[in-house]
């Protein structure tokens, strides 16, 4: 299927070099994926589907994790 292309490709994705404008656009786009992913997961309950959006979230929370930056 197309979104997992996508999704797939997302993932592979370097993500070194980003501006902050990159960063929150990144952000938005593996939300998007996440989100869609988890609207087809519900009605086939395939374990792959689950796999895939774990891993589109542990890649946002480190791109959310830098966008924040460092505590005062």
């Amino acid at each position: 299927m197309k979104l997992i292309n996508e999704a797939l490709e997302f993932e592979n994705r370097k993500m070194t070099n980003m501006t902050t404008s990159d960063r929150v656009a990144a952000s938005r786009e593996a939300k998007a994926l996440i989100l869609n992913i988890n609207e087809i997961y519900k009605k086939t309950k395939d374990p792959d589907l689950m796999d895939l959006m774990k891993r589109l979230t542990e890649k946002k929370k480190k791109i959310e994790k830098r966008l924040k930056g460092m505590p005062a």
